[in-house]
């Protein structure tokens, strides 16, 4: 049974920074590819930023691109997403997913993934 938490989000100012982080258990992070979505209130689940099973490849939403990084620590078995320069519309609950497929692409198509977590929620006061 994979299991995926999310933790670190909270309150932050415009401008300034918050770590997500998504632990996982029941399945390593090496060999399957990861995802983190968003959801804001009355909205679709969004893509946000993916990983490759590998972690040699990300890619990022346009929105986002130039001030997320993900990163992950195999050792740890947790996927990171450092968020940097936030903005008011990045407010969302921030959810990770992970893929079935072992050795898959990260895909911004949400029913591409199989496992979620619970979700962190990211709010950014202007």
């Amino acid at each position: 049974q994979v299991q995926l938490v999310e933790s670190g989000g909270g309150l932050v100012q415009a401008g300034g920074s918050l770590r997500l982080s998504c632990a996982a258990s029941g399945r390593p992070f090496s060999g399957y590819a990861m995802g983190w979505f968003r959801q804001a209130p009355g909205k679709e689940r969004d893509f946000v930023a993916g990983m490759n099973w590998s972690g040699s490849t990300t890619n990022y939403d346009d929105s986002v691109k130039g001030r997320f990084t993900l990163s992950k620590d195999n050792a740890k078995n947790t996927v990171f997403l450092q968020m940097n320069s936030l903005k008011p519309e990045d407010t969302a609950v921030y959810y990770c997913a992970v893929r079935s497929r072992r050795f898959s692409s990260s895909t911004s198509d949400a029913r591409g993934y199989d496992y979620w977590g619970q979700g962190t929620q990211v709010t950014v006061s202007s």
